[in-house]
Order: C-alpha cells, then sequence, then structure tokens
C-alpha cells in the first residue's frame, strides 16, 4: 500500500424527478417570461422618465429642508402628528368621523403654529 494514494470513489450524481408542481410552475415561469420581461422593461422606462421630470427637483428640495429645517420644526411636526393620532383615537365609530376628526385637530394644530399660513388658506377657500 502506499502512503500517498488512495483508491478513486465511484461518484455519480442523480437528479431528483421533478414532482407535477415543480413542473407545473416551471411552466408557468416559461409562459409568463415574455410578459414579466415586458414589464420590467416598462418600469425600467418610466422611472427614468419620472428621475428626469419634476420630481427629482421635488424630492431635493424636500431632502434638503429636512437636512436643514427652520429652528423647532420638528417639535412642531410631532405636536401636529400627535394631534392627528388623537383624533384618530377619538374617532371610533363611522367613517366620516375617522376622516374628520384627525384633519380637523391637525388643522386646528398647524393653525397654531402657523397662524398667517392659516389665514391665507382660509382666505382662499
Amino acid at each position: 500500500l502506499s502512503l500517498y494514494s488512495s483508491p478513486a470513489r465511484e461518484t455519480k450524481y442523480v437528479e431528483n424527478p421533478q414532482t407535477q408542481l415543480e413542473e407545473g410552475v416551471s411552466r408557468l415561469r416559461h409562459v409568463m417570461e415574455p410578459y414579466t420581461a415586458w414589464w420590467t422593461e416598462l418600469i425600467d422606462s418610466s422611472k427614468v422618465k419620472v428621475d428626469s421630470s419634476l420630481c427629482s427637483d421635488f424630492f431635493s428640495e424636500g431632502c434638503e429642508f429636512l437636512q436643514n429645517p427652520p429652528a423647532g420644526f420638528y417639535p412642531r411636526l410631532g405636536v401636529i402628528g400627535f394631534a392627528g393620532i388623537v383624533g384618530l383615537f377619538l374617532a371610533r365609530g363611522s367613517r366620516i368621523k375617522k376622516l374628520v376628526y384627525p384633519a380637523g385637530l391637525m388643522g386646528i394644530g398647524a393653525s397654531m403654529y402657523y397662524p398667517q399660513q392659516a389665514v391665507s388658506i382660509a382666505k382662499v377657500s
């Protein structure tokens, strides 16, 4: 016996047979492949159009505003958001209450912090 050689093993790869479910899924994927390719192409082309339009300017301005907010912006935003949550809590029952109470309380909270803008909105409407 040699110390450095080992007997060659006979290995053989055996695939498990596909079940009916696996075959059905495989056929479905092959049938749907042109449609999914068309859909992803449509989505990719629309993303390019949206990114190059107004949205990129709008989002960049919004991100810039949130990175450098005016003093006291986040506490005010928290109070207004909390007013909306309280409105949802108080609006048990009808769907109309669930729309009116949170919007009304958030509007009252926003008008307390931003009275000039509230007056201008009230004049317009």
